[in-house]
């Protein structure tokens, strides 16, 4: 046993009132501060022409908060294990409240834009402040549904790129003064209204120390790879599909936006899928299947098959596999992580899952440069599916918690 750590005095019984009030305030800040930290992306084209950016300038203003959130989590698991959700869920929202507000006087100057954009990286790492807190709540076989449920808050990026266009035709700083006043409303709330769960394991030993031990444990770097598979094509197929879309089938801006939206609306609906089915089979058998319909659907695409309805069915059920992929991760992480170290494995699970959505659409454009075709890309994105898929089903459904 480790010494360094408390342990509880009783397991978690069924969820109480107090676990489902719980959830409900986790997933509202998981949405809210997903938003802000998407605020620049969706007016990336005003701030080129604005400040007249070139298409690397514009990628990397759009790229500097998604980094530094994904990075961030691993840091703020590691204090939410500490010091609890009480502490750092309306912490962190009130301290995303800034950079929020900055962008309004920041918005002339590119190099004050990157430096918010920055501190604007804070609101990406709730991620990890929220599976812990919903983890130690929930008892084991309604774990899964309970964590796909919090994690429909990463539909909070998808609302950003919906509203904060149609908002700021409004006004000009009308979004940054509705995301942050909806943050200062729920930073007030869950001051009151979040709460850790009594007799939660609290480790005593350094942040460096813990996060070092969190690193050695081989279950987290596999963790990681599955969900930089699962998380990670969400979040390239979120960066990359209107590109696709608009490359390929000759769609409008307009309706490559709205065809992805829909591709981003079923990852949602299908994570708590995920984490529900993780209740009754083994999660790995569930990250194994949906890996396996990823993987498959990529196949069909890489043919190129007619948008309508081939590539759509193709698209969507790809979506609905890596969507529920990502919840059975992370029903995978409850049941193979100490209790007290789930804060600090989230973190750099949830960090790894996020900076693998960058490689893929590096990976699609570089060879449609050089191939004038996405068949390759889509040909690798399988037979990384397919290697998870293997992975998840012949080495993680033995594991069980250290």
């Amino acid at each position: 046993m480790d010494t360094a750590v408390k342990q509880p005095p009783a397991t978690v019984d069924a969820p109480s009132s107090a676990a489902y009030r719980n959830l409900v305030m986790a997933t509202i800040g998981f949405g809210l501060t997903f938003w802000a930290w998407n605020l620049i992306a969706p007016l990336s084209g005003e701030y080129k022409e604005r400040l007249g950016l070139t298409s690397f300038e514009q990628s990397l203003l759009v790229a500097v908060p998604v980094l530094v959130g994904s990075l961030g989590r691993i840091p703020v698991g590691a204090l939410t294990d500490k010091y609890g959700a009480r502490l750092m869920f309306p912490l962190v929202s009130a301290l995303t409240i800034v950079p929020v507000l900055l962008l309004i006087p920041a918005r002339d100057s590119y190099g004050a834009m990157l430096a918010v954009g920055f501190f604007l990286g804070l609101g990406g790492t709730t991620f990890a402040i929220g599976i812990p807190l919903v983890n130690s709540w929930f008892p084991p076989a309604e774990r899964g549904l309970a964590l796909g449920v919090f994690g429909m808050g990463m539909g909070g990026v998808a609302l950003s790129g919906y509203f904060t266009p149609r908002i700021a035709g409004h006004g000009d700083d009308l979004p940054y003064l509705v995301v942050a006043a909806a943050l200062v409303v729920y930073a007030a709330l869950a001051a009151v209204l979040v709460t850790d769960r009594p007799g939660r394991p609290v480790p005593t030993e350094s942040l460096a120390r813990r996060l070092s031990a969190a690193g050695r444990l081989r279950v987290t770097w596999e963790l990681s790879a599955l969900y930089a598979i699962g998380f990670g094509g969400i979040v390239a197929f979120g960066v990359y599909l209107p590109t696709y879309l608009k490359t390929w089938y000759g769609l409008s801006p307009t309706d490559a936006g709205t065809k992805a939206a829909g591709f981003a609306l079923v990852t949602v609906l299908f994570r708590p899928i995920g984490g529900w089915l993780s209740d009754r089979v083994h999660p790995a058998v569930v990250t194994a299947a949906a890996l396996g319909l990823a993987a498959l659907m990529a196949i069909v695409q890489a043919f190129d098959p007619p948008l309508a309805p081939g590539g759509t069915i193709a698209l969507l059920c790809m979506a609905a596999g890596l969507g529920t992929a990502s919840g059975s991760v992370f029903a995978l992480v409850s049941q193979v992580t100490p209790q007290a170290k789930v804060g600090s494995v989230t973190g750099i699970v949830g960090a790894m899952g996020g900076l693998g959505g960058f490689v893929p659409p590096l990976v699609m454009g570089a060879i449609y440069s050089a191939k004038g075709s996405y068949s390759i890309g889509f040909m690798l994105l399988s037979d990384l599916a397919l290697a998870g898929c293997v992975y998840a089903y012949g080495r993680m459904r033995g594991l069980r918690r250290e």
